[in-house]
């Protein structure tokens, strides 16, 4: 225990993350627990919010530097000794020529048990071990509990969708991902606002806040409440910042950085209109055991169903697998179009920027091979692909998942995790159905023929077996769906 003239310098790493397996609780209350178990311990402290920095050796010289400059004090090895039990991170601050105190990593005497690590004590409180609260301190448990943190930790934990860092996965380049969603926002926009009620809105997935900028614009909705779920830290940050920009006229607009499949968000009955664009098919591709699946978007569609209002709707936009998805067809891809190397399995090694101009360079037939590659090992999906003459022989719902996709050379990765033809209409309605809903007249799948015609005709061909010419399936989907099922 420090003597009572030390001052402890808390430095609270990744303080910009919250709601991320790495770090589940918000750094302010991470701060509050900290004053409170200082004073319970009768410590003078001070505590510094570090923001999270991609990997690097220079981790400890970075943390130093960002406490010096927001306390104005030194913190020199000659005056400031270091409290760590990561070795890796230790070995920085001792090249820094700091002394390292081991914490949990002190040595013991022989045949004593370890302390658990901070690490390991939460993993017991997403596990539903109340033992969790013997090993922390009374001044954590009585903050994580009068929050009703630890229920936060559990769902964060226990997320089948999240990563580590709070996105869907590490390979997405969240950039060119929320510009795409910026550029679209007015024709999305244009395809679901005919059917938004006013009242309380809710754009699940709401990436960067596009949509419910529109909302805010038109006067039909100046006095409901705009109401934007996102779960990808990126994202949630560029809301917040429009927020502080004043970029809403609307003083009732929230964000909240949730998932919707974790515990209920809303309560029931409470939610006017809720919006999800391009949402589904990454609930469906994330979502692990692939076997669970399909009861995991349904856990989704049932909780939308809860909390809608009577009289309210769900608009959701998103694409759409063939009505036909086991047929087996006949694909024809142009090979003259690029470089046709055998299939590489192991481009996740490679730095994005490689990898993009890799894909960029394939041939379209080669493309598809190693689609086959890459789908099976990031979507768990494998593509049963032969050549036939001059043509590939496989499902027509993985001939469609690849031509959906095969332009997408600078998100690859992250594009192989995604299943886009996941369901059928049909396997909609049934989904929709299930959840207690009635599906609008406006709802229908439909194909995106400009796609079609500018990004897969040129370079393919879809026959049956028989040799005939065969015309390209719905990609998409529109469901307006209402409480309350239809006889």
């Amino acid at each position: 225990m420090a003597g009572r003239d030390v001052t402890v310098v808390w430095a609270v790493t990744s303080a910009n993350h919250h709601t991320t397996r790495r770090n589940p609780v918000p750094y302010s209350r991470r701060e509050s627990a900290i004053e409170r178990f200082s004073v319970q311990e009768g410590l003078r402290s001070l505590v510094v919010g570090i923001h999270d920095v991609p990997p690097t050796d220079d981790f400890a010289e970075v943390t130093v530097k960002a406490c010096r400059e927001a306390l104005g004090l030194p913190l020199t090895p000659a005056d400031t000794q270091v409290a760590c039990s990561t070795a890796s991170v230790s070995a920085l601050y001792r090249g820094l020529g700091y002394t390292v105190l081991p914490v949990e990593d002190e040595p013991r005497p022989e045949g004593a048990p370890a302390p658990e690590l901070p690490w390991e004590v939460l993993t017991r409180l997403a596990g539903g071990d109340d033992g969790w609260r013997v090993p922390a301190h009374p001044a954590s448990v009585d903050v994580l509990t009068r929050y009703r943190l630890d229920e936060h930790v559990r769902t964060v934990l226990n997320d089948p969708v999240v990563g580590d860092d709070g996105g869907l996965t590490p390979s997405r380049d969240y950039h060119s991902y929320a510009e795409s969603f910026e550029v679209a926002s007015d024709r999305k926009w244009a395809q679901v606002a005919p059917y938004v009620r006013p009242g309380r809105i809710l754009d699940i997935g709401c990436a960067t806040g596009a949509l419910l900028e529109r909302i805010d614009a038109d006067p039909r909705f100046h006095e409901s409440d705009l109401i934007g779920v996102e779960v990808a830290r990126h994202l949630m940050a560029e809301c917040e910042h429009k927020v502080a920009q004043g970029r809403f006229r609307n003083p009732n607009v929230f964000f909240h950085q949730r998932n919707m499949l974790g515990d209920t968000v809303f309560p029931p009955r409470s939610i006017d209109t809720s919006i999800s664009i391009a949402l589904t098919h990454e609930i469906w591709s994330y979502t692990r055991p692939v076997g669970a699946r399909r009861d995991q978007l349904q856990r989704f569609v049932d909780r939308i169903a809860a909390h809608t209002a009577p009289g309210g709707v769900w608009v959701n936009a998103d694409v759409c697998g063939p009505g036909e998805p086991e047929r087996p067809v006949l694909l024809e891809l142009d090979d003259s179009d690029g470089t046709n190397p055998p299939p590489r399995p192991d481009l996740d090694r490679w730095p994005r920027e490689q990898v993009a101009e890799h894909v960029a360079g394939l041939s379209t037939r080669a493309r598809l091979a190693q689609f086959a590659v890459d789908f099976e090992r990031l979507a768990g999906v494998r593509v049963e692909h032969q050549q036939v003459g001059d043509a590939v022989r496989l499902r027509l719902a993985d001939a469609m998942d690849y031509l959906t996709r095969k332009d997408y050379a600078d998100n690859w990765l992250s594009e192989c995790h995604e299943q886009f033809c996941g369901l059928s209409w049909a396997d909609w309605q049934d989904v929709v159905r299930a959840a207690g809903m009635t599906l609008d007249a406006a709802s229908r799948p439909w194909r995106n023929d400009w796609v079609v015609e500018h990004r897969i005709a040129p370079v393919a061909g879809l026959r049956g077996l028989d040799g005939a010419e065969l015309e390209w399936p719905d990609t998409h989907v529109l469901l307006v769906a209402r409480p309350g099922v239809t006889s």
